[in-house]
């Protein structure tokens, strides 16, 4: 069993950009997909993005396509999650998951 830790959310204006981070230990990093989850208050969890073990691909939900970049640095054991135009929709807890480990979550607060 590994370890995850998300960091890098906050409070932000709409239109504005975070970057999430997700650092891994305890695990070899560097074979199998790393996902960034999301729950929103009232809502499922919802898969947000994947990238594959060497970062040669990535899968973004339909809601943030074009907004956000998943990518991923297997020396340092750490992924990331750019958000740019952030929308008050985006305003959920984020997750960061690698098999079955899972982070503790980052609060993404997108004020209108």
């Amino acid at each position: 069993q590994g370890q995850l830790v998300e960091s890098g959310g906050g409070l932000v204006q709409a239109g504005g950009s975070l970057r999430l981070s997700c650092a891994a230990s305890g695990r070899t990093f560097a074979i199998d997909d790393v996902n960034w989850y999301r729950r929103a208050p009232g809502k499922e969890r919802e898969r947000v993005a994947t990238i594959n073990w060497s970062g040669t691909s990535t899968y973004y939900a339909a809601s943030v396509k074009g907004r956000f970049t998943i990518s991923r640095d297997n020396a340092k054991k750490e992924a990331y999650l750019q958000m740019n135009s952030l929308k008050p929709e985006d305003t959920a807890i984020y997750y960061c998951n690698f098999r079955s480990d899972w982070g503790q979550g980052t609060q993404v607060t997108v004020s209108s």
